[in-house]
């Protein structure tokens, strides 16, 4: 990986007249391109005492994170690499094994206190994981990672973070995945009295602001321990949320609107942002689009990565949601001949590649935001995700026909996903779905082989073509291109709080057949090639290319 390049900056939103502002943002978990002089590791384990139906039970919390050492005043500083980690005694086990659960999805809010000087604020840190096996006997680990806030200050001194309130919510399913009765188990956790002066998560350093953006001296005199929990009279404002930041870069990719993901070329400056460059000058590249990040991990010669975008249409809203872009790891398959003989004058083989989405450690697309008008006039807003409940597969067949050297490609690409809602807004005011609100199964779709590819998935097919000597036409795994097909979305579950139960709303409002889909995959990155191709890649091994949506 090469060294580090600023990377351009948005303008900020700020709440007037507040010294702190707690920026909630969906960060990926990769360290941006950093003004911090280092980088504070934060792991600690911290004892609780949980609430849960059996009783009181002393836990074990670790949370995990890196900070900036030091920051200027106005500085963005964002928590990465953040875990929270929970072990749950065995008395929390019994609880589920009370309900025949065998496994068990944990969500988790954690409260941390942010102070600095005499102003004081709170943040909430939510972590998901990916449903875990109830284990017959012991603890219960959980580790969840999720959206952590930004922070800002325009003041100098130390901002100090504490870790306060957590809260654990637990959707536990029986052997066949039926969700149990109650779907939901809510534990409230707080500091044990061990934890007395041990809850400081990490001190950041923030000096006045230089004007360049680097931060300047700070202060060395250090401030009081904050309390446990901000005061709500403090007067601070509630979080903001910024409409036009863009996704962070990692060092020497062009993550970020507006960076160039080759580096700086003619007419752009070798320090900084990019000049208004003229696209059509020699030497000079138009910005990459804003992406979340997309690396493979561990690549092979194999492994091939990709955006991913769209549109799905909900029918019985009459409108479409916005896939944004996401990122799709891809282990390319190896060829394999049909035992059926092909036409004369033709050769035919097969390769299966699996895949799976990628996004902050998890297997699901960014968070999707929409608003429909339900029943024509009122205006809902919900934030929902599509979540990968198994493997995602590419089945293509390849038709060679030697009279003209033309290779014709069917892929069909098998899904398992459900939709997971995380709010809803009708008309401005919010409705309290509950953690754990999604549809029953995986959307699904009619499979043309069902013997083959049993269960529930949603398909969608892209067929294209490579003439001989000629550029592809249509959708190539490698080059991308349109997949399109027809979707069902199944009742809904676990939706609804403090007893009322909202299934039947959101099953009525959305779910049913013929929802059309279809989704444009950009060219991929070759990550495990000793010399990745430069006009599919980045310098850090992330698809050069973004796709646009398409209707």
């Amino acid at each position: 990986m090469r060294g580090p390049r600023p990377t351009p900056r948005s303008s900020r939103v700020r709440a007037r007249g507040a010294t702190i502002a707690a920026f909630v943002a969906l960060a990926p978990l990769l360290p941006a391109a950093a003004v911090a002089v280092g980088t504070l590791k934060v792991d600690a384990a911290l004892p609780y005492v949980c609430t849960l139906p059996s009783g009181q039970q002393p836990a074990t919390v670790r949370i995990t994170a890196a900070f900036p050492e030091r920051a200027a005043a106005g500085e963005e500083i964002r928590p990465t690499d953040v875990t929270t980690t929970v072990e749950l005694p065995a008395g929390a086990v019994a609880d589920l094994t009370t309900l025949k659960a065998a496994t068990v999805r944990a969500e988790t809010r954690l409260t941390v206190g942010v102070t600095q000087n005499d102003q004081r604020a709170e943040a909430t840190w939510r972590g998901t994981a990916q449903p875990v096996g109830v284990p017959a006997d012991g603890p219960l680990v959980l580790t969840t990672t999720g959206d952590v806030p930004s922070l800002t200050t325009d003041a100098a001194g130390d901002l100090r973070l504490t870790a306060g309130g957590l809260a654990v919510d637990l959707a536990p399913s029986t052997a066949d995945g039926v969700p149990t009765a109650p779907a939901s188990l809510s534990v409230a956790c707080v500091p044990g009295q061990d934890a007395e002066g041990r809850t400081l998560l990490a001190t950041v350093r923030v000096g006045a602001s230089t004007g360049t953006g680097g931060p300047s001296t700070p202060p060395t005199t250090p401030t009081a321990p904050p309390s446990s929990a901000p005061s709500p009279s403090s007067g601070l404002p509630l979080p903001s949320f910024p409409t036009d930041r863009p996704s962070p870069a990692r060092p020497g990719t062009a993550s970020g609107a507006g960076q160039d993901p080759k580096g700086p070329q003619t007419g752009q400056p070798a320090g900084g942002g990019p000049a208004a460059a003229d696209e059509d000058a020699p030497g000079t590249r138009a910005p990459r689009p804003t992406a979340p990040p997309c690396v493979t991990e561990k690549p092979t010669p194999t492994s091939l990565s990709a955006y991913i975008t769209g549109y799905s249409n909900v029918r019985k809203l009459n409108g479409a949601t916005l896939i944004p872009v996401s990122c799709m790891l891809i282990e390319q398959g190896q060829m394999e001949i049909p035992t059926t003989p092909p036409p004369e004058g033709e050769f035919h083989f097969t390769n299966l590649s699996p895949g799976q989405l990628s996004y902050q450690g998890r297997k699901q697309t960014p968070p999707l935001t929409s608003t429909f008008l339900t029943f024509d006039f009122q205006p809902v807003t919900a934030t929902m995700v599509l979540e990968q409940t198994g493997p995602i597969t590419i089945d293509t067949l390849v038709r060679i026909v030697f009279a003209t050297g033309d290779n014709y490609l069917e892929n069909t690409v098998r899904a398992p996903l459900v939709l997971r809602v995380l709010d809803v807004k009708v008309n401005g005011v919010k409705l309290d779905v509950g953690p754990s609100c999604r549809t029953a199964t995986s959307l699904f779709s009619t499979d043309p082989k069902p013997a083959k590819y049993p269960g529930r998935h949603l398909v969608m097919v892209g067929r294209g073509k490579i003439p001989l000597g000629l550029p592809a036409e249509g959708y190539v795994l490698t080059s991308g291109g349109p997949l399109t097909g027809e979707v069902t979305i199944p009742p809904f579950t676990g939706c609804g709080a403090g007893g009322e139960n909202l299934d039947r709303l959101l099953t009525a409002s959305i779910s049913g057949p013929g929802n059309h889909l279809k989704q444009i995959q950009g060219q991929t990155c070759s990550a495990g090639l000793e010399a990745p191709p430069p006009d599919q890649c980045t310098e850090d091994l992330q698809p050069l290319l973004v796709p646009k949506p398409e209707r």
